[in-house]
């Protein structure tokens, strides 16, 4: 941090604030910004909202805020642990909280406290790394102004470790004792210098996840968890098609249930973007219990009207999107453009065409939509398991007109994420209800419902051409994609829709001298949204098993070939910021490679497969070894090396690739949604099936690689490579010569 005084992005500014019981209280804040809600774990005795980060009580123990949404990615402890580090704090005395939103009005406008607070996306750690380290600094640098003044010599003389100020002659002081005196002290005139990598004690150690004891002896409380007393159970029917409408009801038999109060009736509000509002028309019964709410919706009789979705099924789907991708004649978006395909692909010596399909995909998190509001005549008070509490913040103050600090929204451990808590459709739907019956309301979706009325994963089909001249280098690349864009509503224009779909920077771009991508939109009423990033990250697949079969062409070995492609290690500048390291992507391939014993690649009776990819700065390889024991798949063994920069809690990063892996694993081999009539046939785990323990490996091998630059992301970084790692070792080890599916279940049966 440079400059002439403290200085933070969006106008930030760090405010150091005096809470009750000689506690010091320090945190970033907005400008003019009115204090945001505090969790009440971190007020003080004055039980005042200080909207700090940081809270060091007189008895010397710490609390510190976690600011994002922990969907599982373990951000709830690798942020706090940046503050902790700066603050030389003793972790085993840090609590962890996790903060509430932080929004504060400035004429009638929001002012985001705590600035970005989006989980389950790969950006927690990068856009704290910075902000977060300050914070833990100006405190750390508090405390010794403190002690210097009790003692009497410069600060600089003193140092910290452990929660203690240590002088030169031995003499401690706990931070604790320290703490009334530091809240008194003025702001240093900048940030205090940070420190230096070398004296890390926290980042880059091994912690567990704070709230893994709670969560393994079901102490954890998820938003579904929580209730106000006077609050009503609402659930609802949803109509089965999303432009549906409804044609009758008869709600007497409802009614008659004891304990039902109201049936509502629900409609999505014109001109409101996905995810913003109710996802389809919907009757909703309240009750005073959840008994007697699903008693009386079973009771409800009710008519629905499919509106043009009503002809949509799965195979039609899939026939457009190919028939798109065969007809010349029909406009395409092109993502990009190097070179010239067409002329250097008549030089070529080899050609080689592929065709992959990928089904349409539901989230299938395990704790279902729910959100618990209470609506007062000047304040609106949420429980909601969100990734972006500030996009449901916009949805609450747009239904209730509330000016923007009187908006308390509250976000505990969310149960799974994977992009479906970007949309808060389910927001809107306990907002809307709250507003007709004038009392809280607990809205709680069945199994049922979370997958029906998804924001689904769209369906794809990728046509991929490449060209080879005679040295065996790629000449052209031409890939084409047909899917439905998951931003079609969402604000975007026209001529942009197919950046949720592809990336210019895909690999293999910059690469080959003659590359073209081409994305062709195709009409659905079926809701789309990101599933574990945004869909363009399932192009790996297609993009990974082509590469494959290019190798597969030119009789090599396919590590050799990707290394080939990716060449001398060089920094390649990306379209969208940022640059393409291939020496840092071609490492994370050798290392999943000799882990894995990829020199026996062409003598085991297995197969070997390798994938890589690159997502944001970060850098991702599989290496996956397969059998097949009659007609049953066997993984065998799973190595993936991942490259995020500086790596802030090992333990959880290894966790979340681990997971990733066999979330990936499991997609690849079981899931896909399947439309008829406009209707999603899947309606439970048993239709959506989850891989079993016997069909997933026994262990995900995780390599970290060791690097000093910025963290990046690694919420989803390794979900693009593990499916199409396990399709080429499945494709060796079957020892035939097919056309591969992404679908395994397809791969599987023309084995």
């Amino acid at each position: 941090m440079s400059g002439h005084g403290i200085r933070l992005s969006r106008r930030r500014f760090l405010q150091v604030l005096a809470g009750g019981a000689g506690a010091l209280v320090v945190g970033i804040r907005l400008a003019e910004a009115a204090d945001a809600p505090l969790p009440p774990a971190m007020l003080g005795d004055d039980l005042y909202d200080l909207g700090a980060y940081v809270r060091i009580d007189a008895d010397g123990s710490v609390l510190i805020g976690a600011r994002d949404p922990d969907t599982g990615t373990g951000v709830a402890t690798a942020l706090p642990r940046i503050i902790a580090e700066e603050l030389d704090a003793d972790w085993n005395r840090v609590g962890v909280v996790a903060l509430g939103l932080g929004v504060g009005s400035d004429n009638g406008k929001p002012r985001w406290t705590y600035g970005r607070q989006v989980g389950g996306t790969g950006g927690s750690i990068p856009a704290a790394w910075n902000e977060l380290r300050q914070v833990g600094a100006v405190a750390r640098w508090l405390l010794l102004q403190a002690a210097a003044r009790r003692l009497g010599v410069p600060a600089s003389r003193l140092r910290c470790d452990a929660g203690t100020v240590i002088a030169p002659d031995g003499r401690r002081f706990g931070y604790g004792t320290l703490a009334a005196d530091a809240s008194k002290i003025a702001l240093p005139p900048s940030v205090p210098p940070l420190k230096n990598a070398a004296d890390y004690k926290l980042i880059g150690q091994s912690a567990g996840d704070v709230d893994a004891r709670a969560i393994v002896t079901g102490q954890a409380r998820y938003a579904i968890d929580h209730h106000y007393g006077d609050a009503l159970l609402a659930v609802l029917v949803h109509c089965p098609w999303p432009d549906g409408t409804l044609a009758h009801i008869d709600t007497t038999d409802t009614l008659a249930v004891p304990g039902v109060l109201k049936v509502v009736q629900l409609k999505p509000e014109p001109g409101q973007p996905p995810g913003s509002t109710v996802i389809a028309p919907a009757v909703a019964v309240l009750a005073e219990d959840t008994w007697a709410a699903l008693q009386g919706r079973d009771k409800l009789k009710l008519e629905w009207k499919p509106g043009v979705s009503g002809g949509e099924n799965s195979a039609a789907l899939e026939q457009q999107a190919t028939a798109l991708l065969a007809d010349d004649s029909v406009p395409t978006s092109r993502v990009r453009n190097d070179g010239d395909v067409d002329t250097a692909a008549r030089k070529a010596a080899r050609r080689l065409d592929a065709t992959y399909v990928q089904p349409w995909l539901a989230h299938a998190t395990a704790e279902p939509m729910n959100c618990l509001v209470r609506l007062d005549k000047d304040r609106a008070s949420l429980v909601v398991p969100t990734q972006a509490p500030q996009q449901a913040w916009a949805v609450v103050q747009r239904l209730t007109g509330l000016a923007p600090d009187r908006i308390d929204i509250r976000v505990p451990r969310v149960g799974g994420g994977y992009g479906r808590r970007l949309d808060h459709d389910y927001v809107a739907e306990a907002v809307m209800l709250a507003k007709v019956v004038n009392k809280p309301v607990r809205l709680l979706w069945t199994r049922g419902q979370d997958f029906s009325h998804d924001y689904y994963r769209a369906g794809s089909v990728h046509r991929i051409s490449a060209t080879i001249d005679r040295k065996r280098q790629l000449l052209t690349w031409h890939q084409r994609m047909a899917s439905a864009s998951a931003l079609v509503r969402r604000g975007v224009s026209a001529d942009r829709l197919w950046t949720s779909e592809l990336q210019a920077d895909q690999l293999p771009a910059a690469l080959v001298p003659n590359y073209r991508s081409d994305w062709y939109a195709q009409e659905s009423a079926m809701p789309r949204g990101p599933m574990r990033g945004m869909p363009h990250l399932s192009n790996a697949f297609a993009v990974e098993s082509f590469i494959d079969e290019i190798a597969h062409q030119l009789r090599e070995d396919p590590l050799k070939t990707r290394l080939r492609i990716l060449g001398e290690p060089r920094a390649l500048p990306l379209s969208s910021g940022g640059t393409l390291d291939t020496g840092r992507l071609a490492n994370v391939l050798k290392l999943v490679a000799d882990r894995i014993e990829w020199k026996n690649w062409l003598r085991t009776v297995n197969g070997l497969g390798i994938a890589c990819w690159h997502v944001d700065g970060a850098y991702v390889a599989h290496a996956i070894e397969a059998s097949m024991q009659g007609e049953r798949l066997v993984i065998e063994r799973v190595v993936c090396a991942v490259d995020v920069g500086r790596v802030i809690n090992p333990l959880g990063l290894q966790g979340q690739v681990a997971g990733a892996t066999l979330d990936a694993l499991s997609i690849a081999l079981n899931a896909a949604i399947t439309v008829k009539g406009g209707q999603v046939q899947q309606h439970s785990y048993k239709d959506y099936p989850l891989a079993s323990m016997a069909q997933l490996p026994n262990d995900v091998e995780v390599i970290t690689v060791a690097d000093e630059r910025a963290p990046a992301g690694a919420s989803f970084l390794a979900m693009p490579t593990a499916a199409p790692a396990l399709a080429n070792a499945v494709f060796r080890a079957s020892a035939v010569r097919v056309r591969r599916l992404p679908l395994m279940k397809e791969l599987l049966r023309l084995l």
